[in-house]
């Protein structure tokens, strides 16, 4: 054991961590009651500094993307992360706060001492989250990932932010887990097509005509992005973006001063627009709504985001919709209906995705195609369904909520099921969107709303904004305020009200 000062007990302040440094290690002090702790000091995630997190309810959480971390072990309670925080033993001498520069060991692969095979069809967000929970857990039996996509799954978030605006290389974008992950917890993965699946036998059937039986199996196959259904739609440079092989295909088009079109104002389309235009390309956006995210931002953050928009010269239009496109052999131009036409010399594709539930017909399904689960996301016997697929109870109403942490939350909590648990949904929706350079925090699934507040300008931030319904927070919206939206992250479990919110904002 190799001890070294780091810090006076009195440089510990009570309501948040303190970051230290170790040779080249970075660490953070926290208060556990009366005890001190000493973990990794980035999260796991995204390498944030978990200095600058909030503490509440016995819990560290991220603020760059609100993970959470049980402060008394470091325990992971809350994705993005898969990994909960590395602990280094610690001793109090007099004032002084002394630390290893050692991690205390990791837990081990729990052993192979049951016989049973749990199945996982879908590798991303929440397939990986899913595989990696049950070996925290505790399952020590047969797990198989099964996807059509080949190698480990990845952050899909990062297409759209950094890939196509040329700031990250494709085959930079980070794994969720590493391959010694896949192998040292002995989690098979099977690169396939599912044709089909029975319930009631708890079988898979593959389109290589194999068949995989199961004990306990979860649905985590994510959305598909709906395609353009207009004349000269199959011209190649016309692009979707879902995966690592889309991005490819959209950079090996793209060049500095090309003309993109990009139709649809979702959030993907809207951060392929920065991107394209950080990649020094001429970007027009062909929208749906006049203001884009006001159904969920409220009108003041949309229009503050699409002055953002406009101000790095993304043209806009939302008076007419996409007639055609034109080009012989490549696309030329963007019709519209109203008879303007755009000269272009790519077009990408964001109006949204269909769940991806094919082969699981004679499963109970909404009319949008994704799967019905109860409040523990069971589908039926011995079957789960997460993520973008799963049509969920929230607050007493069904939801279907397409969110990367959301889909790693719903498949911690259908693991534990999977194992035995009766968990339920209780947690508050997150999510982030970036935006040449700044990035937006969301937490909540607000409807409506009967006031919104705010503290700072949302066209100049940092600015944090409050939506009140009969005075609780429903939501909360922010850039560059990580800290208090850690904060609420965790507090809005509870009905929070607008008054107590702001005290918490106040006092983080």
């Amino acid at each position: 054991m190799a001890l070294h000062r780091v810090a006076r007990l009195a440089d510990i302040p009570e309501n948040r961590g303190l970051e230290v440094n170790v040779g080249e290690s970075k660490m953070v002090l926290l208060r556990a009651g009366e005890q001190l702790r000493a973990y990794q000091g980035e999260c796991p995630h995204a390498g944030a500094p978990l200095a600058e997190g909030a503490l509440c309810n016995g819990r560290l959480i991220c603020p760059w993307h609100k993970a959470a971390y049980r402060i008394e072990d470091g325990a992971l309670c809350e994705p993005p992360s898969l990994d909960s925080l590395k602990r280094y033993p610690l001793e109090v001498r007099g004032d002084e706060v002394w630390v290893d520069d050692q991690s205390l060991p990791d837990p081990h692969t729990p052993p192979a001492d049951d016989e049973r095979t749990f199945v996982i069809i879908g590798a991303g967000a929440a397939g990986t989250a899913a595989a990696a929970a049950l070996r925290e857990k505790g399952f020590g039996g047969r797990v198989l990932l099964i996807d059509r996509e080949t190698g480990a799954g990845y952050d899909r978030t990062v297409l759209s932010k950094f890939v196509i605006a040329g700031e990250m290389p494709v085959d930079e974008v980070p794994a969720l887990r590493d391959e010694s992950f896949y192998r040292e917890q002995r989690i098979e993965r099977l690169k396939a097509d599912v044709a089909s699946l029975d319930a009631q036998r708890r079988s898979v059937r593959l389109t290589d005509g194999q068949t995989v039986t199961y004990d306990a199996a979860l649905l985590a196959t994510g959305g598909t992005p709906k395609p353009l259904e207009l004349p000269g739609a199959d011209l190649p440079q016309v692009f979707l973006l879902r995966s690592k092989a889309h991005a490819q295909e959209i950079l090996a088009s793209t060049q500095p001063g090309q003309r993109a079109v990009i139709i649809g104002d979702s959030f993907i389309a809207m951060e392929s627009a920065a991107a394209l235009r950080e990649h020094g390309l001429e970007v027009t956006v062909l929208a749906r709504h006049a203001v884009p995210f006001a159904k969920q931002f409220g009108e003041t953050v949309g229009k503050a985001i699409l002055a953002h928009h406009a101000a790095h010269g993304v043209a806009f239009h939302s008076d007419s919709e996409a007639a055609q496109i034109e080009g012989r052999g490549k696309v030329e131009a963007v019709t519209l209906k109203n008879g303007q036409r755009l000269p272009a010399d790519l077009v990408l594709v964001g109006i949204g995705v269909t769940p991806a539930t094919d082969p699981f017909v004679g499963l109970p399904m909404e009319k949008d195609l994704s799967l019905r689960v109860d409040g523990g996301l069971r589908v039926a016997d011995g079957l789960w369904a997460a993520g973008d697929i799963a049509t969920f109870p929230l607050n007493g109403q069904p939801q279907r909520i397409e969110h990367w942490r959301l889909a790693q939350q719903h498949a911690r909590i259908a693991a534990a099921n999977m194992l035995g648990g009766d968990e339920h949904y209780l947690d508050v929706p997150y999510f982030w969107t970036w935006h040449f350079g700044q990035n937006y925090d969301y937490l909540g699934h607000a409807q409506d709303w009967d006031e919104v507040e705010f503290k700072g300008d949302p066209n100049h931030p940092p600015f944090i904004g409050l939506f009140g319904k009969n005075g609780v927070v429903a939501a909360a919206i922010a850039c560059e305020e990580e800290r208090a939206m850690a904060m609420l992250a965790e507090r809005m479990k509870q009905p929070l009200s607008i008054d107590e919110a702001w005290r918490l904002i106040r006092d983080v």
